[in-house]
């Protein structure tokens, strides 16, 4: 399956370095057939929804989960800034003096303290993906660069991509595409499939939710579609965003459109973040949303299916 596991071959892969969450083996949802999962840190957007809100902010951060700590107090010692404190059989943190060191984490064994982002050389997360090349070759799958954006970091994820393509693995990033083309395109070239977001076809809208408009994001879908590249598009139903037949249609009418697509995707809105807006230090924001029921991802999905695209939903 093309060069040795431990081969470099891009010299860049070894000094090239990108701050990551996690790297996920054996993941089904983010591709097709088994893949790995690289999820980098850092995202232009700001969807109240998000699910992985550790991966926002580009740079490396302390998780605190309340709930899991038994106040040892071995946390206050190692740390240089006095962020962790005890009073009266109590444990304190105070995020504003954190400087995310990681010494703390190192003390708590109960995992109360978590570091959100690691540097990594795209060298090392490569080889770390190879080691499941068989389960790839079998089932048809490969590695899958999320996030976060994996766009805000190109240099890492290309370098990425190209040592895992180079190995045969297929390719692919998960992006919002809220990025310059150029950036895009540099990172197409060692690519095998991107999976992107429309959340919205109301541009308006689409900053309330997220913060940023729609424009660049649609542009970047109809370039990727004219490149070549095959494209899954996939929108996130969130309630009040875009759970009604008349916006998941908008979006459909634009996703026929695209010449590359390999289909459309709905993804149901989910409540499983919340504890970790809480550990990170943000507010979130969906605890009075609830869930799409299948009822409803049924009828958007043949809403969607109208327009003549293959469509599945979650």
């Amino acid at each position: 399956m093309g060069k040795p596991a431990d081969a470099v071959s891009d010299p860049d892969a070894v000094t090239v370095t990108g701050v990551i969450t996690d790297i996920q083996r054996f993941s089904i949802h983010d591709g097709p057939g088994i893949r790995t999962t690289v999820f980098v840190k850092g995202c232009p957007l700001r969807c109240f929804w998000c699910h992985n809100p550790e991966a926002l902010a580009p740079r490396p951060e302390l998780q605190y989960y309340a709930d899991r700590c038994i106040a040892c107090g071995a946390c206050v010692a190692p740390c240089p800034v006095n962020a962790h404190t005890m009073r009266d059989g109590q444990h304190s943190f105070d995020r504003a003096r954190c400087t995310a060191c990681g010494r703390c984490v190192e003390t708590c064994y109960t995992r109360a303290l978590v570091m959100a982002g690691e540097k990594k050389n795209a060298h090392d997360v490569a080889q770390v993906v190879l080691r499941d090349a068989a389960f790839y070759e079998t089932s048809g799958g490969g590695v899958t660069v999320s996030g976060g954006e994996p766009l805000q970091q190109p240099e890492f994820t290309r370098a990425l991509l190209g040592e895992c393509r180079a190995a045969g693995v297929h390719t692919a990033i998960e992006t919002a595409g809220h990025v310059s083309w150029d950036r895009l395109r540099d990172v197409l070239s060692v690519t095998d499939l991107v999976m992107m977001d429309v959340k919205t076809m109301n541009p308006e809208t689409h900053r309330e939710a997220t913060g940023v408009t729609n424009e660049r994001i649609l542009a970047n879908a109809r370039r990727i579609s004219e490149h070549g590249t095959p494209l899954i598009v996939r929108t996130p139903v969130v309630p009040g965003v875009n759970d009604t037949k008349e916006a998941i249609a908008a979006i459909a009418g634009f996703v026929s459109e695209l010449q590359s697509l390999v289909k459309y995707e709905l993804l149901r809105f989910h409540m499983m973040a919340g504890a970790k807006y809480a550990a990170i230090g943000l507010e979130c924001r969906t605890a009075d949303l609830t869930p799409p029921d299948d009822d409803l991802m049924e009828r958007l999905t043949a809403r969607a299916a109208s327009f003549g695209v293959t469509v599945e939903h979650t």
